[in-house]
């Protein structure tokens, strides 16, 4: 009831607790020692935290794609992903009418592009991206990487109606290629891993610019104008320093249809929308000691003597939520939206989507005449032998040329080894045939050239950097990405 007062009440502290030791964290179950968690959760938790674990989920997804569709029970896998599902408010207002495949691959793989837009952005702020010098190679090479296997495709296919599947051998998929050099341990150098992280980066930045440009159908001035506008909003909510999730959401997912009707992809406006997102946090870390120092003085100073009263209870509470405030935003908003969203991506949405594309079928008459198969045979070319031959030219031009050395201990074996591993063209190839092609025969080819191409890539790239292996020096090695200088962490959000 407005207006009513409230006599101040005291709250009694037990002074036995004040002097007895502060109890520990209290536990979840997870981490109990009870059986369930301690026996299955827990060692679950451990694998997902492990570097190859997104790969070896993903290719269990191919895996039963394959068995699935070439079972007796074949029918209803295309049953199940052709399934119509319709959004629609009001009569004309909106209406989206996709197969339950297109709401996978033009909705949820949106947040697969997001967290690309959002990795891209990190490193071109504070990463490896931000040096141009230290960039210079793996780009390069990515660029050669991307060059060669479409120049493979169309010696294959140049002057027939499947021509336009060249972008498909362009791609490398990130989670299996990590994978891979995971599985052969700390016996290559880090500079060699960095190489290979900093390449499929780059490659991703080419294969996002190619689905924009090359892949989008008949376009639509108005609607993609539309999300134009919408996406300049937000950039003006963001300096305005709107912090509302609600916000952001509600705006990405207007830029999303807008897009979606435009004839650009809709998953860009993931893209756009990571590549926007503030890597510098709202509060100067410099000032989280002493700002969190005092908020905690304040609490600790009202519990002095043994009583409590309903006035410093409430200064408590409010001290408490600021300096939970203070904690979370100190963090900068891409390292939170990105670890939030990175195993929903990593272990949800980029399996499923390999669940609902890669299942092709595959019989001995499809594989007797593999080589007459244009589109799988340059596929196959192009990622197994495009990859290779493309990034080992471009990186050896790169170091001739002085524009870029090899990383610290690595040598040219090592990168003959990445080279092939980013053969293993995945997620984005399979993107990208669906979006080169309408006819689900000719998406079948191209299924099939790159389920081989990767398979053959990934076991060539593996068996040559486990062969090249050795234990570098105790204590040598090139250091990781460099701290970013503390004059350089309190910058304004953008």
């Amino acid at each position: 009831m407005l207006g009513r007062i409230v006599a101040p009440r005291t709250l009694a502290v037990n002074s036995s607790d004040q002097n007895s030791p502060p109890r520990s964290v209290r536990h979840t179950w997870s981490e109990s020692e009870r059986f369930v968690p301690r026996a299955f959760v827990r060692p679950f938790q451990r694998f997902m935290q492990i570097e190859a674990a997104g790969g070896v989920i993903l290719l269990a997804s191919a895996v039963v794609a394959l068995v699935w569709v070439n079972s007796p029970w074949g029918d209803t896998y295309t049953e199940l992903w052709e399934t119509r599902l319709v959004v629609e408010l009001g009569h004309d207002l909106l209406n989206i009418d996709l197969t339950l495949v297109e709401w996978i691959n033009d909705g949820l793989m949106t947040l697969f592009f997001f967290v690309v837009g959002l990795e891209i952005k990190r490193e071109l702020v504070v990463g490896e991206l931000r040096d141009p010098r230290a960039v210079a190679l793996p780009a390069i090479a990515a660029l050669g990487g991307m060059l060669v296997p479409a120049a493979i495709y169309l010696a294959f296919n140049a002057g027939t109606p499947t021509e336009k599947g060249w972008g498909i051998p362009m791609a490398t998929d990130i989670a299996f290629a990590v994978g891979i050099v995971a599985l052969v341990g700390d016996r290559i150098p880090s500079g060699a891993k960095l190489f290979l992280l900093t390449l499929a980066i780059a490659d991703d930045i080419g294969a996002i610019v190619v689905i924009a440009v090359f892949y989008t159908d008949d376009l639509s001035f108005a609607w993609l104008g539309g999300a134009v506008v919408i996406l300049l909003g937000l950039e003006v909510a963001k300096r305005m320093n709107i912090r509302a999730p609600a916000v952001y959401l509600a705006g990405g997912a207007i830029t999303w249809f807008c897009l979606l009707e435009s004839g650009v992809h809709a998953t860009l406006a993931g893209v756009a929308l990571g590549l926007m997102s503030p890597v510098w946090s709202f509060y100067d870390p410099r000032r989280f000691a002493p700002n969190a120092r005092a908020l905690v003085d304040r609490v600790e100073n009202s519990l002095l003597d043994d009583e409590l009263t309903s006035a410093e209870l409430e200064v408590n509470n409010e001290a408490i939520e600021d300096l939970q405030r203070l904690a979370w935003e100190t963090l900068s908003p891409l390292e939170r939206i990105e670890n939030k969203l990175t195993p929903w991506v990593a272990f949800g949405i980029v399996p499923l989507f390999a669940l609902a594309n890669a299942g092709v079928e595959v019989t001995g008459d499809a594989l007797g005449s593999l080589a007459d198969n244009k589109p799988a045979m340059g596929v196959i070319f192009g990622l197994v032998v495009g990859k290779t031959v493309g990034i080992l030219s471009f990186t050896f031009l790169t170091t001739k040329l002085g524009l870029g050395k090899l990383p610290a201990y690595t040598t040219w074996r090592d990168i003959v080894g990445l080279a092939a591993t980013a053969g293993v063209g995945f997620t984005v190839a399979l993107f990208v045939a669906g979006l080169a092609f309408e006819d689900p025969l000719l998406i079948a080819d191209a299924k099939i050239g790159i389920l081989l191409g990767s398979t053959i890539a990934g076991i060539i790239g593996y068996t040559l950097l486990r062969s090249s292996a050795r234990t570098p020096p105790e204590g040598l090695g090139p250091s990781p990405v460099e701290a970013v200088p503390p004059e350089e962490q309190a910058q304004p959000a953008s």
